[in-house]
């Protein structure tokens, strides 16, 4: 019989690899998440002083507004491509060194490299979007619905503090328009040294997720200990463009990432057009974000246990909506409650976005195909938002046409969010 006042036994050199290799993929995943906003939400507070110290027209930062939806729409296509070739680790640390180098290039010569600094930014933030949750899927399934609202809270705190920190850093340094862009090349770089221990692994969208990939052991090792096996005929890929369900995905994918961006681009605008200061106005920016953190935290929880996401679609529109419409048309007096509302809105729309192209996909390959399908088509639907918010304020010179018309357009989210949320999957090949 065992002494019970004896020590107990060390864990297992093994247990403790697997768990320390855990710990390493959360960390390098939260590190990732919170650099997917930052480098966005840090523009729209400076707007103002972008325009008028770099001497660009209205339409110019409107098309600076729009242009990293546009190229989530553009590249998000070429990362489950690349994940078959290179492996998702691998894409994803290249990602983030691409992003580190265009918001140094953007901060270094912005009257020059602004645009071209931004687009190669939101490129790999594109990249990033698509394969993060494809890889918490195949890596950590049976803890997905956590890390992803883990992986929504960490992206909402780089929004929030991007939001919070663009005014005074830029008045600390005296107006300087270079240090202020580029500052949060800082994350980036330290996210690059924090994803660096999984470059070893490469899990590939053709691999599956089987035991070892899960207890966080590299690919290779795990077939290195395998024997040989005559390869076997691959399944015929799924055309996804066929399904009504794709599209589904897609439109609700679209047309909340219109409205999010929309008002994630020109809600200081906005806000400074009442009389709101520079600093006020991107903290109500951040109050946003704060919104969303809760949001994105509490939803895929909820969507994972729910049977279906209907009633949590229904909510989520209601929310958007009301918030956008308090926070133009109310009084000043309780803009940080309706912001709040919205970003609560959004954030939970957001995730519901994210859940659907796992949930409804019936295997990680499929998982990563539709993400990268509904990212890609949905983002250049979303382009239009930020243009058409900025074009219509100048035109007319205020912005209770363009909320009005961003209030139609989150009420449209409801028919394909609605047959989004069922409880149905798209098969594994054709």
């Amino acid at each position: 019989m065992p002494d019970p006042a004896a020590p107990p036994a060390p864990s297992p050199p093994r247990t403790r690899r697997y768990a320390r290799n855990g710990v390493l993929l959360v960390a390098g995943v939260l590190a990732i998440a919170f650099n997917l906003r930052a480098a966005i939400t840090s523009l729209p507070p400076l707007f103002p002083e972008l325009a008028a110290r770099l001497r660009l027209p209205p339409a110019a930062i409107s098309v600076l507004a729009s242009l990293p939806v546009l190229a989530f729409g553009v590249f998000s296509g070429v990362a489950a491509p690349l994940s078959r070739r290179f492996g998702e680790e691998r894409v994803l640390g290249g990602a983030l060194g691409l992003l580190a180098a265009g918001l140094l290039l953007r901060g270094a010569a912005p009257a020059v490299l602004l645009f071209p600094g931004t687009a190669l930014a939101a490129a790999a933030i594109a990249l990033l979007n698509v394969l993060l949750p494809s890889l918490v899927k195949r890596r950590a399934p049976e803890r997905a619905g956590l890390l992803i609202g883990l992986y929504l809270l960490s992206l909402s705190a780089g929004s929030i503090l991007a939001s919070i920190l663009a005014v005074p850093v830029y008045n600390q340094s005296g107006g300087s328009v270079p240090l202020s862009l580029a500052v949060w090349a800082l994350p980036a770089l330290a996210a690059v040294v924090v994803w660096l221990p999984q470059r070893r692994y490469r899990t590939v969208p053709g691999a599956g997720a089987g035991p070892a990939a899960r207890a966080g052991e590299p690919h290779e090792s795990r077939e290195a200990r395998q024997p040989r096996e005559a390869p076997a005929v691959p399944p015929a890929p799924l055309k996804l463009s066929r399904y009504a369900l794709t599209w589904q995905v897609t439109a609700y994918m679209g047309l909340q990432s219109l409205t999010f961006y929309a008002e994630l681009s020109w809600l200081p605008t906005m806000f400074r057009d009442r009389g709101v200061s520079a600093g006020g106005a991107g903290t109500l920016l951040a109050l946003m974000s704060l919104g969303g953190a809760a949001g994105s935290l509490l939803i895929p929880v909820l969507a994972h246990r729910a049977r279906n996401q209907q009633a949590l679609i229904a909510g989520t529109v209601a929310a958007s909506a009301a918030g956008l419409a308090g926070a133009w048309f109310a009084p000043l007096g309780g803009d940080a409650a309706w912001v709040l509302l919205l970003g609560v809105g959004q954030g939970a729309s957001l995730g519901l976005a994210i859940f659907f192209t796992m949930a409804r996909a019936s295997n990680p390959q499929v998982a990563a195909s539709l993400s990268g399908f509904a990212q890609s088509v949905g983002y250049l639907v979303a382009t239009t938002g930020p243009l058409a918010a900025g074009f219509l304020h100048s035109a007319l010179g205020g912005w209770t046409v363009p909320v009005a018309v961003l209030l139609v357009i989150t009420g449209l989210q409801l028919t394909p969010g609605w047959q989004a949320a069922r409880a149905v999957t798209l098969p594994g090949s054709e």
